[in-house]
């Protein structure tokens, strides 16, 4: 079976990328994953780290984004599909959704049903949009091996 890529994308404060990757493995998928830094520290301060201080705080975001953004289009433009997670904060991953989009990649939404009606636009452009972690093992389980879960 070929070994599929797939980058998750999105909040970095709760374990829904281990319940992806360890349900995976469990369900025996050839699955590579890739994400973002997920060093919240690490994230926001890449830039001023690598490139020099920055006094005023938008520029020193901006050379931190920037930066995470060199890691995050070449690992979307490589995945085979992409998971994007929204939490209860920070709503960054709307724009790798979107990417995502544009290049034409299955795209995977997970997050809560009160976040339906403020994600709506970026429900529409993926072709799951799911609750759980665990759907999202279900889901790449189906597409990769054509078989229902547990069957």
């Amino acid at each position: 079976m070929t070994e599929w890529t797939v980058y998750l994308s999105g909040e970095i404060h709760t374990d829904w990328r281990e319940r992806i990757t360890e349900g995976a493995k469990a369900a025996g998928l050839p699955i590579a994953f890739t994400a973002p830094v997920t060093d919240h520290a690490a994230s926001d301060d890449c830039g001023v780290e690598i490139l020099g201080a920055e006094p005023d705080p938008v520029w020193h975001d901006r050379k931190g984004a920037s930066v995470n953004a060199i890691r995050t289009r070449t690992l979307i433009e490589k995945a085979d599909v992409v998971v994007v997670r929204f939490g209860e904060k920070y709503k960054q991953a709307a724009f790798d959704a979107g990417y995502a989009a544009a290049l034409g990649k299955p795209l995977i939404v997970n997050h809560a049903p009160e976040h339906r009606h403020p994600l709506k636009e970026v429900d529409a452009a993926a072709l799951a949009v799911c609750e759980t972690p665990e759907q999202v093992v279900d889901i790449l389980s189906y597409v990769i091996t054509g078989k229902l879960p547990g069957r």
